[in-house]
């Protein structure tokens, strides 16, 4: 486990980054943690004293990598950016689970399912976390949907939710 002080950033405009916060993790850092590997991965530990877990870091280049800090974190350590943080990290190995619900739809769509197991384990996890991570089961379901229809599409996550952010109505995911 390392530990280290680090000041919490937000990015101003960095492409689909633009108004993230997060932190910074060193090449020097995330060589401890995890040698050798220059991909995202995930981590677990303290913030302060909020234990956080299955949290991917981000490569930025040069061996640095960021954390970012959602909205749910953000409000646990109770900081904004600028303000200093105590960070405890090691490496997580834990397997995520798939959304047992997310799953159960993408087996009613066979071509949902098709581009769902075309995508980089990474990015099949994202999807599944982002959609488990819902607050309300109307929240999961818009997940869910929003996912089959960019599915649809063979958009990725941020190609949806650029599409989404961008105003283009979500059309209704309906199975053919």
């Amino acid at each position: 486990m390392i530990q280290f002080n680090t000041t919490i950033l937000k990015f101003d405009k960095q492409g689909e980054k633009t108004g993230w916060t997060y932190i910074e993790i060193s090449s020097a850092q995330a060589k401890k943690i995890n040698p050798g590997v220059k991909v995202s991965y995930r981590v677990k530990g303290k913030l302060d004293d909020f234990a956080f877990e299955k949290v991917a870091i981000i490569p930025m280049g040069e061996g640095s990598f960021i954390m970012p800090l959602n909205g749910k974190i953000r409000k646990e350590i109770g900081k904004k950016m600028g303000d200093k943080v105590l960070v405890q990290m090691e490496l997580d190995q834990r397997q995520i689970e798939p959304s047992k619900d997310f799953m159960a739809c993408l087996k009613e769509d066979l071509e949902a399912m098709k581009f769902f197991k075309s995508l980089p384990g990474s990015h099949q996890r994202y999807f599944s976390k982002w959609i488990e991570d819902a607050k309300t089961m109307q929240t999961k379901a818009k997940r869910i949907a929003m996912a089959l229809t960019a599915f649809s599409k063979n958009q990725g996550f941020s190609e949806m939710m650029r599409e989404n952010k961008s105003g283009t109505p979500l059309i209704n995911y309906k199975k053919k």
